[in-house]
């Protein structure tokens, strides 16, 4: 992170320099659903993908389970969150996620959130796989991912979505409609047991203070203020995703191997 230009740094790190913790497109809100409906026990073996700055991890690991492994290819991240959560049974690996080298059959609860629109789509089958290769029978994988709707979105909409994405954040985002986001899965063995929605507000100030309260936000305002190149590409972003308002949005899905 710390050795990228504010021009190429990637629009997550960017929002997460300045101070904000929540940086999924569902919020807080769809981020608690999802985890609520893994229905994480005791005895569970957890991994998550991506985990970033460790956000979703801490709310997983309040939960006690027997073991949790998070899987994270930004080399800082990975090494800070080992610092935060490292320990007997909480690991962090630094490896890509369509390749941990984690055993088959190693957990029982998969999390993903904010990492699959980031891919291609082939990547993006590449990594479900994994979750399935990793995951017992009976396993259940959470996403939580941007999206578009409706499900017959133009082609045009949707490139248009895609390249103004991929220019304010620094990431080719690929976000897909509730279907194609359910065939993703579905044809690599999963079978959908539910899905949520949430709106994609992720830079609307009502969404910020509910996710990150009052006085944070008042800290990520001040940064934000204080730091003119990080600004103008927050302000690129929330331009983006105004703009694009009614066509993006957020879906939490739970699969089952």
């Amino acid at each position: 992170m710390k050795n990228k230009t504010i021009d190429t740094e990637q629009g997550h790190w960017i929002l997460a320099k300045m101070g904000k913790k929540v940086l999924r497109p569902g919020g807080k809100e769809l981020s608690l659903k999802l985890i609520d409906a893994l229905h994480i026990s005791k005895g569970d073996d957890i991994v998550e993908f991506a985990p970033g700055i460790g956000y979703t991890a801490n709310f997983l690991l309040k939960k006690n389970p027997k073991t949790y492994t998070g899987i994270e290819l930004n080399e800082e991240a990975a090494r800070d969150l080992t610092k935060k959560i490292g320990g007997t049974n909480h690991k962090i690996i630094n490896t890509n996620a369509a390749h941990t080298g984690l055993k088959e059959a190693h957990a029982n609860k998969l999390i993903g959130e904010a990492m699959l629109t980031m891919q291609a789509d082939h990547r993006k089958s590449e990594i479900i796989a994994e979750a399935y290769r990793i995951l017992k029978k009976g396993g259940l994988y959470g996403i939580h991912e941007l999206g578009l709707t409706p499900n017959d979105i133009s082609d045009k909409t949707k490139a248009s979505i895609q390249r103004k994405l991929a220019q304010s954040i620094r990431v080719n985002a690929r976000p897909l409609t509730q279907q194609e986001w359910c065939e993703l899965l579905k044809k690599e063995g999963f079978k959908i047991k539910e899905v949520f929605e949430s709106p994609m507000h992720l830079l609307n100030p009502s969404r910020v203070i509910k996710d990150e309260g009052f006085f944070r936000t008042l800290k990520i305002g001040f940064n934000v203020l204080t730091h003119p190149k990080e600004r103008a590409r927050i302000m690129k972003m929330r331009k983006v995703f105004k703009k694009y308002e009614s066509q993006m949005t957020a879906f939490g899905i739970i699969a089952e191997k």
